[in-house]
């Protein structure tokens, strides 16, 4: 090799290295103002909170507290319905259930008691039309009289009025999520604890979250999880269902997940910290495209934890925090999806 053309391939390769490392450092500083809104909201948010991002096939931003990093366990609230819906999707992708099956058909109870017509969609959107309270830390305090999911879902059935017809209003709560769980419980010949760590936690490597409880399970609000498990559940949905090469869920049951299943209309009751977004199946619809195609999707709960997927930008994102939400504390949540957002390139309108 001549000296000029050695010459030239040392530059070549210095430029080279010149950006790999210009590139390396951009795709950091992109993220510096987050670092700065996360350091704002620290009094608010308290300063237990892990925040990851996941992007073209790894995390490119992480952040933990000093004692509360990304495998500490802690309830997670309504991010449980998120799992809830999908172990009921694999049922569907199987066959072994349709969306709209009456729940009548596997629990009779609900014939008995005047309430035939409610559907697994109504029950996975919140449509179920029995009379509920508010999402509280006293309503989750009184599931503690029941020792089953079986007992719980019976008493919907025999105890709860109707308010409305099914598929009439939205009133977000525990219990259609938790009448879909007795289902699948009838269909899949096992505990709902069972069944969910056999198609939904194990498949993912979620080793470090789980539904159990001295009482019933509650599908809808039990799980205790971490911000690195919970990241691998939001990896399967952004990659259409797909986690390691294994298949969890079909293409089409994360679309089906993904459409919006109401019209603000017909919100009767929305927690503070969702108003103004519709609904899919187990997830809050947070922005749609000029065509009405979701773009990004989310499932916070009342501890504090806000689990986002965007579709169009094509990333994931936690925030893991085991403060409570209060109707303050959602500008702040919104202000940090707006920072992620920035921070990524991609134009989703």
């Amino acid at each position: 090799m001549s000296a000029n053309i050695k010459q030239i391939c040392s530059k070549v390769s210095s430029v080279f290295i010149f950006m790999l490392f210009f590139q390396s450092a951009l795709s950091q500083n992109n993220f510096n103002e987050l670092d700065q809104v996360l350091k704002q909201s620290e009094k608010e948010l308290g300063k237990n909170l892990v925040t990851l991002i996941y992007k073209d096939g790894k995390i490119v931003y992480k952040k933990e507290a000093e004692e509360f990093k990304v495998n500490t366990q802690e309830p997670i609230a309504s991010c449980s319905k998120w799992l809830t819906a999908a172990l009921v999707m694999t049922f569907v992708d199987e066959g072994k259930l349709s969306l709209d099956d009456k729940v009548s058909t596997f629990l009779p109870i609900f014939t008995k008691y005047g309430k035939s017509y409610i559907t697994i969609r109504q029950c996975l959107s919140h449509q179920t039309g029995i009379k509920q309270e508010q999402i509280s830390l006293a309503s989750i305090f009184q599931r503690k009289k029941f020792e089953s999911l079986e007992e719980e879902v019976n008493d919907f059935a025999s105890k709860r009025e109707i308010d409305y017809n099914a598929g009439d209003g939205f009133y977000y709560g525990g219990i259609g999520l938790n009448i879909a769980a007795r289902v699948v419980e009838i269909v899949g010949k096992r505990k709902f604890e069972q069944l969910v760590l056999e198609r939904i936690l194990r498949p993912l490597s979620m080793r470090n979250t789980s539904f159990a409880s001295d009482n019933a399970v509650n599908p809808s609000g039990g799980a205790i999880s971490t911000a690195q498990d919970y990241m691998n559940f939001l990896v399967m949905i952004l990659n259409k269902g797909m986690f390691n090469n294994k298949r969890i869920l079909s293409e089409k049951a994360i679309e089906e997940m993904q459409k919006p299943q109401i019209t603000l209309d017909k919100i009767r009751y929305a927690p503070k910290v969702a108003e103004g977004f519709s609904y899919g199946l187990g997830e809050w619809i947070l922005a749609s495209d000029a065509n009405g195609k979701t773009i990004s999707v989310a499932s916070p709960g009342l501890f504090g934890t806000w689990p986002i997927v965007n579709i169009c930008k094509g990333y994931a994102c936690i925030f893991f925090t085991k403060k409570l939400i209060s109707e303050d504390k959602k500008s702040i949540y919104l202000e940090l999806i707006k920072t992620v957002e920035a921070a990524i390139p991609g134009d989703c309108k």
